[in-house]
């Protein structure tokens, strides 16, 4: 596997498919595809330098996409990551979590935020085990604080704070 590099704009229409074809194995295509929606290409256009990529021979088999926030000096912000099912529990999003933290921390970003759902317990679990602590909510799920409608309508989230 070689080094984690930062993206490019060009790497959208590949990380759009990956997501695609990464998630369906838990989602229909249609929600696989709904899911990709969550990546527009702005990212990539103005956030390149703080996302990254983690490729080998056969392409791109993991990202991540994060930004260092415009209006909270101090905060960087982890938007979207996923790894290839095959790479899967092997230290791989460990691995991009880490660059970014010290990436931020390098750029005087003193904490970093991320967000999921509060059903997704895999990325909970993960988010926790990387030093994540999650933030009060309005409600709790399994014991695990929830902002309820955080991004609309019946979207609950569960919100993480990581000091860096």
């Amino acid at each position: 596997m070689q080094d984690v590099r930062r993206a490019r704009t060009t790497d959208h229409t590949t990380l759009v498919e990956c997501v695609q074809r990464w998630w369906g194995d838990s989602r229909t295509p249609e929600q696989a595809r709904e899911l990709s929606l969550l990546l527009p290409r702005l990212f990539l256009q103005h956030f390149a330098d703080t996302s990254l990529i983690l490729e080998d021979e056969q392409g791109i088999r993991a990202f991540l996409v994060g930004f260092h926030s415009a209006d909270h000096a101090n905060e960087a912000y982890i938007h979207f990551v996923g790894v290839d099912p095959g790479l899967r529990k092997q230290g791989v999003a460990r691995r991009l979590y880490t660059a970014f933290f010290e990436r931020a921390a390098t750029a005087g970003r003193t904490e970093v935020r991320a967000v999921t759902s509060p059903h997704n317990t895999g990325s909970i679990a993960f988010h926790q085990a990387m030093g994540f602590e999650p933030e009060p909510g309005d409600r709790e799920v399994d014991g695990v604080p929830v902002h309820a409608d955080y991004d609309g309508p019946t979207l609950d989230r569960v919100t993480f704070r990581r000091a860096l």
